[in-house]
């Protein structure tokens, strides 16, 4: 009898993707669509549920349930950007395109607001993490104050996860890692709603059913699977965050474990037994019962490297080519990645990206590498920030499009001093997702055999030198330009006024 498959889909920033996958981890199938994110005004970033989201999950799944060429499908998860804030109605429709993460700024009025009628030491004791553009409580309350014509429709919120979930299976729930990011609206250490301060953030909205991302959600529906191709009565799990789902595709599971994440924005999960909050990052619950989990992310990464392709009007591996050819340091040019703004540790939407030290001789190849130097210097930081908090990265994992060739790997390696594992599938959270259905339907997958280490990126001491130095002016050119930042970000708002 044919074994069957599990089902693992995953809708980014930018693209979505899904593969097909046996219970020993071998990828029968990948699909993957690309898709356009909205930014209406300036630090506003948003994707429509139905046009994006549900209709890239059709696609693939339908793609793939062809792919299994009448194989039975055993389980499926799907994760998704966030945290991000979808409201919807009783029935679960979408009432404005959703919010998304920490890149999209509109609510700092809000988080100013909450945090002083709060107190910030009461919100980092019990939610774990200071108030940013990554909360949705203060996105709540933007909401309400800004559109509140659609605050009153509001019954239900959603993620992209849970906003499939509901579609399919017609439960509405949470996995208690996105909840946990919800703040100011989770207690970490309860493992449930802080309904008191949900009632201040977001009165009368109907809290989801909180379930582990590893819990069966519900089964899909009739109308779901004739909308969809997926067998009707497949087990869905309640889905999650798709940083942490990317994590669990590589085993990135046992505290000391870091997953470092090369993608649109620079992201950062280390695994703990126990919270470590921090007021310079994000403390949340983890993929598995009982785990928690220290998490950093930058603004741009991914999203620089792609600026730069565009204005050279080139390709990667063209760039790529000419920045290794580049030495150290870039020939004297040292770059700020704040392009827009910085999440953590700065927690700063108005910090702006800065290329120091530009002469008439640099040219793209200069430009490249400075960039991922910038990038490299900013994980470091990240890094430092949550030794600080207590936490100790025992084990490097690199994942990501970004681990492609090899250049930024080794880049961020020689500026940490740390060694990298680089696992043989670099496709993320779809094949964690995968994993998270197996572990929800009893199948017990082998992480180290589904996605074993294909190579270690280890540091040149050759570079050591100089990394350091540059690092030092890294760390102190923020502070001595924060003041001309915030200037020019404010300039940058009032020029895209109306009327202006």
């Amino acid at each position: 009898m044919a074994e069957s498959l599990f089902l693992g889909i995953d809708l980014g920033t930018s693209s979505s993707k899904g593969v097909l996958v046996t219970p020993r981890g071998e990828i029968l199938a990948r699909a993957s669509r690309a898709h356009e994110t909205s930014y209406p005004h300036p630090g506003w970033v948003e994707h429509d549920a139905e046009t994006v989201w549900w209709q890239d999950f059709l696609a693939l799944s339908r793609e793939l349930v062809t792919a299994a060429d009448g194989r039975a499908l055993a389980g499926l998860s799907v994760s998704g950007i966030g945290p991000v804030l979808l409201p919807a109605d009783s029935d679960g429709r979408p009432l404005r395109p959703a919010i998304l993460y920490g890149v999209d700024t509109r609510a700092e009025r809000e988080i100013a607001e909450l945090t002083a009628e709060i107190g910030a030491n009461e919100i980092l004791a019990r939610a774990g993490t200071p108030l940013s553009s990554q909360a949705v409580g203060p996105k709540w309350r933007w909401l309400a104050r800004n559109e509140p014509e659609v605050f009153e429709r509001t019954r239900l919120f959603l993620m992209a996860s849970s906003y499939v979930v509901h579609r399919l299976t017609g439960e509405y729930v949470l996995d208690h890692h996105s909840a946990s990011q919800c703040d100011p609206m989770y207690d970490l250490a309860a493992a449930d709603w802080a309904r008191d301060w949900a009632e201040l953030t977001a009165p009368g909205i109907e809290l989801p059913r909180l379930l582990w991302p590893t819990e069966i959600a519900g089964t899909v529906t009739a109308a779901a699977a004739a909308e969809t191709g997926l067998p009707q009565g497949l087990p869905v799990t309640a889905g999650t965050v798709d940083a942490w789902a990317e994590a669990a595709s590589v085993g990135v599971s046992d505290p000391g474990d870091t997953m470092v994440m090369y993608g649109t924005t620079m992201f950062l999960i280390q695994v703990l037994a126990d919270p470590r909050p921090h007021p310079g990052l994000w403390t949340t619950r983890g993929v598995l019962p009982g785990t928690y989990s220290l998490a950093a992310g930058m603004a741009t990464s991914g999203a620089i490297t792609d600026w730069l392709r565009k204005l050279g009007a080139g390709d990667f591996g063209d760039l790529v080519r000419r920045a290794a050819e580049v030495p150290a340091g870039s020939r004297g040019l040292l770059l700020l990645p704040y392009f827009a703004g910085e999440r953590t540790p700065l927690f700063d939407p108005d910090a702006r990206g800065i290329i120091a030290g530009l002469t008439l001789n640099h040219g793209l190849g200069e430009l490249y590498r400075a960039a991922l130097e910038g990038i490299a210097y900013g994980v470091r930081h990240n890094l430092e920030v949550m030794a600080e908090a207590g936490g100790g990265s025992r084990r490097l994992v690199a994942v990501g499009g970004g681990t492609q060739g090899g250049l930024w790997t080794q880049i961020v390696t020689d500026v940490t001093g740390a060694e990298q594992q680089v696992p043989g599938e670099t496709i993320g959270a779809a094949l964690g997702d995968a994993v998270l259905a197996a572990v929800a339907t009893g199948a017990e997958p082998d992480v180290r055999q589904w996605n074993p280490v294909a190579t270690t990126v280890r540091p040149d001491p050759a570079r050591a030198g100089v990394y350091e130095e540059f690092y030092t002016r890294y760390r102190a050119l923020y502070p001595s330009t924060v003041d001309i930042a915030h200037f020019l970000a404010a300039e940058q708002k009032a020029a895209e006024k109306p009327g202006t």
